[in-house]
């Protein structure tokens, strides 16, 4: 007879084959992007991920981020999209720039045990909804352990740290933005990449004159569907629109 167990609670020494996976660890949710899906491995998100989600200054990181919140409200998923970067009067302003409809929920917290307090209760309310968490962006979270307000590499680790193990023991879904600095380099320690489930990377083409300027959305790492996924993308003023695919076996 299977051992049903609860989200991450395992026991030491379990038999691999006296473990059943919960039903909602199986079950994809499609992001209604066909273009982030694809970049994703063809289905959408498997619950408990936690992403990292970087990109170069410039590419539209929080365009993209506000984007696929909208896409995947309007496929019935609940979503906060949390900022501690902007005012939350900026993130509306550029939500109606991109003419998204969907009522996804605004947060606009910097300490992460405050902003998970409150994502329970978003969660309760909704319980039989798909959960998604956004943060923009991880280098402006203070994980409430010394209470100081100075966020270090190590805050960094920390808060990134409470984000995935949110992720796992709820079975739902956390993409945080990351900074990088010009250089492509990611602010903080490598650290990060290791930590997360995925890591997507958004930039931009400076080299193929056909592809001049367009987003390159890359999976550098998935552990639920493979990385190397490439997605080309023209940014306009009302968002994004596709150009071209590039897959792993392409």
């Amino acid at each position: 007879m299977k051992l049903k167990v609860k989200i991450d609670e395992i026991p030491f020494g379990t038999n691999i084959q006296d473990v059943e996976v919960p039903d909602v660890l199986k079950t994809k949710v499609p992001s209604g992007l066909g273009y982030f899906d694809y970049a994703l491995g063809g289905k959408g998100f498997t619950p408990s991920l936690c992403g990292l989600f970087t990109g170069t200054p410039g590419a539209g990181k929080t365009t993209m981020m506000l984007t696929l919140a909208n896409a995947l409200q309007g496929h019935g998923a609940q979503v906060v999209f949390n900022t501690a970067e902007e005012s939350l009067y900026q993130v509306k302003m550029s939500a109606d720039r991109l003419k998204l409809r969907h009522s996804f929920m605004l947060g606009g917290e910097s300490n992460v045990p405050t902003l998970l307090a409150g994502c329970d209760k978003v969660r309760k309310a909704n319980p039989d909804k798909p959960f998604f968490l956004i943060v923009d962006s991880l280098q402006c979270m203070d994980d409430g352990h010394f209470n100081s307000g100075r966020i270090t590499t190590a805050t960094a680790e920390r808060a990134l740290s409470l984000l995935t193990s949110y992720a796992k023991e709820n079975a739902c879904n956390v993409l945080v933005i990351g900074q990088v600095n010009k250089d492509g380099k990611m602010s903080g320690s490598n650290k990060l990449k290791h930590m997360v489930d995925m890591h997507i990377h958004l930039s931009v083409e400076d080299k193929d004159e056909d592809l001049m300027g367009c987003r390159i959305l890359n999976t550098q790492k998935n552990r639920f569907g493979g990385a190397g996924h490439v997605v080309f993308l023209r940014l306009k003023k009302n968002g994004f629109s596709e150009v071209a695919r590039i897959g792993a076996d392409d």
